[in-house]
């Protein structure tokens, strides 16, 4: 039921507005309790809410969990929530600038096993810094390895060097 509206008054929001912001806050607070705990610490979080957090983290499943993290959301509804919506931004900002480092190494790898020494040139030229010796070396120790069909030892260290290299520059 809604209430009356006075004059002058902005209008009160309606019963689906109500239910989209407790979804949303539903929603936050599932992703702040599978945060992980260097952005829950990060968070300036009331005392009570970072209990009810570190509960729900321990609590394996079933309606439990379920429970709880409804009462992390009824906890969150009475804080601003815009600092903990940022801190899971940045968080997710970072996990897909990781994931497009780690394809953009691996295809440095698979492209300098196809084509050896050419791709180390190509990857010194992005990568001024490079050890060119070092990286020659790694990548032709490597190839021999994938054509006699060997473990991949020296394509993971490879791998390994590229990701530092690529993280300098």
């Amino acid at each position: 039921m809604r209430r009356r509206q006075l004059p002058g008054e902005p209008e009160p929001p309606s019963k689906g507005e109500l239910k989209r912001q407790a979804h949303a806050v539903q929603e936050l607070a599932d992703r702040l309790v599978e945060a992980p705990e260097a952005t829950i610490a990060g968070l300036d979080l009331p005392e009570r809410l970072h209990d009810a957090v570190m509960l729900a983290r321990r609590i394996r499943g079933g309606g439990a969990l379920v429970r709880q993290k409804q009462f992390v959301a009824k906890l969150m509804r009475g804080t601003d929530v815009e600092p903990i919506r940022a801190a899971l931004l940045e968080q997710d900002a970072e996990r897909l600038l990781d994931a497009r480092l780690f394809r953009q190494v691996e295809g440095w790898r698979d492209r300098i096993l196809e084509e050896g020494l050419p791709a180390v040139e190509a990857l010194a030229a992005e990568c001024p810094s490079l050890d060119t010796a070092e990286f020659r070396a790694l990548a032709e120790n490597a190839r021999q390895e994938l054509r006699a069909g060997r473990s991949r030892g020296s394509a993971r260290e490879l791998f390994r060097a590229i990701d530092r290299a690529l993280r300098q520059a």
